[in-house]
């Protein structure tokens, strides 16, 4: 039966944010990374292909083991009609030139472990030292992770001409550098880890609170970032401390999920949410990850998130919250990562360990918020707490303005409409 146009396109969107990143790394592993652009219009040509033949045809069983197939027989078709067979990596050309060509052997360079180990090569290549360091995140999050440039702007607070500049300068230098695709060794390797962690970390962020209009959570984004973080604890040249305490805060924050929004998609603050819904097991693997990778001598911000998720995840109640714990663990995270974001965190924090009057001033002093929704209903649940609706109100409404999410428009207009209550 042919598939309806919404649920075909809705399939083949999610199909691309979660699988063209595997696919292009697989692609660009065999084709060669300065192949990186063809491999990239195979993948596209195979999302256009799965529209129009599942439009007429419907969706098939296993739709991600057809997208690998087809792409799998476009690059083989490219090969053949260029004989490009010398740009290839090695270890695959004598499978693409062979006998086996078109038979489940040579399918066998699209098996998951294949693709989770192309992946993160991708993935360390485009950290490369010789793409601009600030070029080097969004380029990630963009083509190997499925991020929209809306998006990334918004996790690195820019402008999106900003970050499409950023992706075209990566490219350029992609094209110009030869870039190996290889994953770095010796002194090269810690360089490109924070840049590969920083990745991981937006992206996961994107998905436990997306900027998508109608989804407030995207599970899909973050259970990929947790995969790709696992496979760096699982390796023993990329299994550093870091990499163990941010597996910990994913475990953390994602033991939570299903907590924060309830039957009919309304949204949950972590002071109302049932924690008897947090998941015990991913918290106890929170906590494993974080002892193992605790280190004696040096803590990176990771550490420090992790330890505050902890006191979250330890607590049974919100009033019960080691407040003035997870304020220090912010003082401290500030001052090895200053930035808005984190200030705001602090601050949101200090009004439960110290007063609210001290956390409405902490917030009045950050710059660099002015068009972040959080910051303005931050003020007004303060503001709230404190018996004043009118300024609750005036911010609420702010931050409605600033917001396109329609799980957080619900929840600020829920607010305004008990300030205004209490008004009348």
């Amino acid at each position: 039966m042919p598939a309806s146009d919404p649920a075909m396109h809705q399939l083949v969107n999610h199909l691309f944010r979660q699988e063209s990143g595997k696919m292009i790394a697989v692609l660009t592993n065999i084709l060669g990374f300065g192949q990186y652009e063809t491999a990239e219009d195979l993948v596209q040509d195979t999302l256009l292909q799965a529209m129009n033949t599942w439009s007429y045809g419907g969706i098939p069983e296993k739709p991600e083991a057809w997208l690998y197939r087809v792409a799998h027989n476009k690059a083989i078709d490219l090969i053949r009609r260029k004989k490009r067979f010398w740009e290839l990596t090695p270890e695959y050309a004598h499978l693409l030139e062979s006998e086996w060509t078109d038979t489940e052997k040579s399918q066998q360079i699209f098996l998951e472990n294949e693709i989770q180990d192309s992946q993160l090569r991708m993935i360390f290549a485009c950290c490369h030292p010789a793409i601009p360091a600030e070029s080097q995140v969004a380029f990630v999050l963009k083509t190997l992770c499925g991020l929209s440039v809306r998006e990334i702007a918004r996790a690195f607070l820019s402008p999106e001409e900003t970050i499409s500049k950023r992706i075209y300068r990566a490219k350029e230098k992609i094209k110009t550098a030869g870039i190996a695709l290889t994953v770095p060794q010796g002194n090269e390797l810690p360089d490109r880890m924070d840049a590969v962690l920083t990745c991981l970390y937006l992206l996961f962020n994107e998905g436990y609170n997306s900027s998508h209009p109608e989804m407030l959570i995207r599970e899909d984004l973050c259970y990929e970032a947790m995969r790709l973080c696992y496979l760096l604890t699982e390796n023993n040249r990329t299994v550093f401390p870091r990499c163990k305490a941010l597996l910990s805060l994913f475990c953390f924050q994602a033991s939570r999920l299903r907590a924060r929004m309830d039957d009919k998609g309304n949204i949950i603050l972590i002071k109302y949410q049932d924690r008897s819904q947090w998941s015990k097991p991913l918290i106890q693997k929170g906590y494993q990850y974080l002892v193992a990778g605790a280190e004696l001598f040096s803590i990176s911000p990771y550490h420090l998130e992790a330890a505050i998720a902890s006191l979250h995840a330890v607590s049974p109640s919100f009033e019960k919250t080691d407040w003035k714990a997870i304020h220090q663990l912010y003082e401290k995270l500030y001052e090895l990562q200053p930035g808005p974001v984190v200030a705001m965190n602090k601050a949101i924090a200090s009004a439960y360990a110290l007063s609210k009057e001290q956390a409405l001033i902490e917030l009045a002093a950050i710059k660099g918020l002015d068009k972040n929704h959080l910051y303005y209903a931050s003020m007004g649940e303060l503001y709230m707490e404190l018996n004043e609706p009118g300024k609750a109100k005036n911010l609420f409404e702010k931050a409605l303005s600033l917001t396109d999410s329609l799980p957080e428009q619900q929840l600020l207009l829920a607010k305004i409409s008990v300030c205004q209550s209490e008004l009348s």
